[in-house]
C-alpha cells in the first residue's frame, strides 16, 4: 500500500453542541481512490469539512503530504493542492459554465490541454459553456461541481457523494472522470451511499460509525464479504 498523502489522527470535531468527530483515525494513500462509507449522520460530511478548515479540530491533527495543516485557513489549504467537492456542488447559479470554471482556476486561465480533458470527460459542459449554470440539469450542475475542482491539477480530491440522485447513464460518465483522475496520479477520498460506484471504484475503504472509523482495509475485502457489510451498515450491500 502506498505511503498516505492525507492522515487524521484522533480528530475530534464539534459543531455547536454536536459531538460529531469523536477521534478520527483515517490514512488516505497515495495514487488511490479511498471510499468513505456508513450511515447518515455518522460523519463523513464533516470529515471533509474539516480536512477544508471549513469546521476545525478541536483535538488531534491532520497531515496532508508531510505538512501539518490542521490549524490552517481553508483558502492555504485549498492552495496546498485539495481540490473539494461539496454535496451542496457549491456552483455560481446566476453565472455561465465558463465564469464557473474561470473562477475556480485561482492560479490563472485553465490549461488549454486541461480543459479539453474536462470537456471530454464531461461534454454538457462544452455545449453549455456560455449557459448560464442555474440552467443546467441537476446532473449537469453536478458534473460542473466536479469539473470546478479539475480545473487546476490538485494532489488530493475530496469529493461528497457525487453521484446522489443521479440516473445511470451520468453516474457512469462521473465514474469514467474519476478513473481518468486516479490514471494521472490523483489521489482521491470519496463519500458515497452508491456502493456499486464505491465497488467499481475504491481501492481502499473506511467505514465510519458515531464518529469514528470502525473498519478499514481494501475495498475488495468489504464488497465480497456480506456479513461484514452488514455487521458494520446494518445492511447487505451485496447486490447492486
Amino acid at each position: 500500500m502506498p505511503d498516505p498523502i492525507l492522515r487524521l489522527s484522533g480528530v475530534f470535531a464539534n459543531i455547536a453542541q454536536y459531538h460529531i468527530l469523536q477521534g478520527v483515525d483515517l490514512e488516505v494513500p497515495a495514487g488511490a481512490v479511498t471510499m468513505l462509507l456508513g450511515r447518515n449522520g455518522v460523519g463523513k460530511t464533516t470529515t471533509l469539512r474539516t480536512v477544508m478548515g471549513l469546521w476545525r479540530a478541536h483535538r488531534g491533527s491532520i497531515v496532508f503530504a508531510d505538512r501539518d495543516i490542521t490549524a490552517l485557513p481553508t483558502p492555504a489549504i485549498a492552495r496546498a493542492g485539495i481540490g473539494y467537492v461539496p454535496e451542496t456542488m457549491g456552483i455560481f447559479s446566476d453565472l455561465t459554465v465558463e465564469e464557473n470554471m474561470r473562477l475556480a482556476a485561482a492560479s490563472g486561465p485553465i490549461a488549454a490541454d486541461r480543459l479539453d480533458w474536462i470537456f471530454a470527460a464531461f461534454p454538457p459542459l462544452k455545449t453549455f459553456w456560455k449557459k448560464e449554470a442555474g440552467t443546467l440539469s441537476g446532473g449537469q450542475k453536478q458534473m460542473l461541481s466536479i469539473a470546478r475542482a479539475m480545473a487546476e491539477e490538485r494532489r488530493l480530491y475530496l469529493i461528497d457523494e457525487p453521484t446522489k440522485g443521479l440516473a445511470p447513464a451520468i453516474i457512469a460518465t462521473m465514474a469514467g472522470a474519476l478513473r481518468d483522475l486516479k490514471k494521472q496520479g490523483a489521489s482521491i477520498l470519496l463519500v458515497e451511499q452508491n456502493f456499486s460506484v464505491a465497488r467499481l471504484l475504491g481501492d481502499s475503504c473506511a467505514v465510519m460509525d458515531d464518529g469514528r472509523i470502525v473498519w478499514s482495509g481494501a475495498m475488495a475485502e468489504l464488497a465480497g464479504d456480506a456479513a461484514l457489510q452488514e455487521r458494520l451498515m446494518g445492511l447487505s450491500l451485496e447486490a447492486g
